[in-house]
């Protein structure tokens, strides 16, 4: 364990290095311009968060801030070749500094977005800039576990916020009637999809993140009375949820494996800490998660030689798998919450055969050799990132229950 951590640390300085992330306190500026791209960061404060857990050490904490700062001010930002400037809100400089979310953030791609009357280019698209939903609830994530983190509900508050400007965007209501749907690809300015179609995963990824920000945010609110509940999510809760029903989160593709993993284990620490009465959304998420596992361990990249191989997607599904023996202990330490709970645990007992995929996903990319590929540098950054959080997926994995009551000022 000490040597994961330690490998995971090792990952993460270098990550900072690289990519121009200022160490706190540091006097000295990044001689390039620093590089930020909002999935990478989402799990690389995470990353941060954990290294704080287990240390105790408030420079982690003050990192993971310090990246949230720059993120805003950089992805919170309109790019420099283009034709706008300033926040992303439109907000002045002030109110921006204390609403840094409300424009939503970029993702940081290469490429300016497509402009309007230029053609779509499927592949020039991955490419080029814009906004994901899937993105931005990564950072709502974030922003949320500072909070648990520090004890400071400002960047709970942030993560409402864009929750609020995200669910707003990307959600619609078909112009043949039906409950609404969801765009998974926004312009900078959220003002028009750039990819219409919806993300499989979406809907549910983004009502279990309400759920989440919703469970802090009533916290402080009865923690910290000065600080009261200022925005719900309650309807944007509701329309996430109709989008939900009926659904089969099923997948073979290893990131999307990884994202209903980690899904499935924030709804149990939910329905036992906020009181979520969502059992029923529970078994059958782990049902789809069964379906497919089964599905890729019969047909896989995994065989492949690094050249062929995407690190980032099956470091995702590294990362999920280790949520499945957290979930079995949670439930069989506090059964009174869940519902007819022997099927599940039978069902998650069975799941556990797959974890020790997560090793040897990361034995292989942890060697220099498969680091050397282009396949591996072309995505150096994200790589790197979800390679430090499968071996301290603490951070990114757990909601912590219990919130560190520390002065406001004191990482800012």
């Amino acid at each position: 364990m000490m040597q994961r951590d330690s490998q995971a640390q090792s990952i993460m300085r270098k990550f900072a290095s690289a990519t121009g992330l200022i160490p706190p306190g540091s006097q000295t500026s990044h001689p390039d311009e620093p590089r930020r791209y909002l999935w990478t960061d989402a799990f690389a404060v995470c990353n941060y968060l954990a290294f704080f857990q287990k240390t105790g050490e408030r420079v982690f904490l003050q990192e993971a801030i310090a990246l949230v700062d720059q993120v805003h001010q950089i992805l919170g930002h309109h790019r420099k070749d283009s034709t706008q400037s300033g926040w992303l809100s439109g907000l002045d400089e002030q109110q921006a500094r204390l609403h840094p979310t409300r424009g939503g953030l970029r993702i940081g791609k290469r490429l300016n977005e497509r402009q309007f009357d230029e053609p779509v280019n499927e592949s020039l698209e991955w490419e080029q800039d814009g906004q994901y939903f899937h993105y931005l609830t990564k950072w709502m994530h974030a922003l949320d576990c500072v909070s648990r983190n520090s004890g400071n509900h400002i960047y709970n508050q942030w993560a409402l916020e864009l929750a609020k400007v995200a669910h707003q965007a990307f959600t619609y209501l078909p112009a043949t009637g039906g409950e609404k749907r969801m765009h998974w690809k926004m312009s900078i300015d959220l003002s028009r999809p750039l990819v219409a179609s919806m993300g499989q995963h979406d809907p549910l990824d983004g009502l279990i993140t309400y759920w989440q920000l919703e469970a802090t945010a009533k916290h402080f609110a009865k923690t910290q009375p000065d600080r009261p509940l200022e925005l719900t999510l309650k309807t944007e809760i509701e329309e996430m949820a109709a989008m939900c029903d009926g659904r089969s989160w099923a997948s073979t593709d290893a990131l999307g494996i990884g994202s209903l993993l980690t899904d499935a284990y924030k709804l149990i620490q939910l329905i036992d800490y906020d009181h979520r009465h969502e059992t029923a959304r529970l078994e059958g998420l782990l049902g789809d998660i069964d379906d497919s596992l089964r599905a890729f361990s019969t047909h896989n990249s995994l065989h492949l030689p690094a050249e062929h191989r995407l690190a980032f997607r099956e470091l995702g599904l590294a990362i999920g798998l280790q949520a499945i023996d957290r979930m079995q202990q949670h439930i069989e330490k506090t059964p009174e919450p869940f519902h007819d709970v022997q099927p599940m645990v039978s069902l998650l007992s069975e799941l556990s055969a797959f974890c020790p995929v997560h090793e040897s996903i990361e034995n292989f990319w942890l060697d220099p050799h498969h680091q050397s590929v282009s396949a591996w540098l072309e995505h150096a950054d994200i790589n790197n990132v979800m390679l430090a959080t499968s071996l301290a997926p603490e951070g990114y994995l757990q909601l912590s229950k219990t919130y560190l009551l520390v002065d406001d000022g004191q990482f800012n």
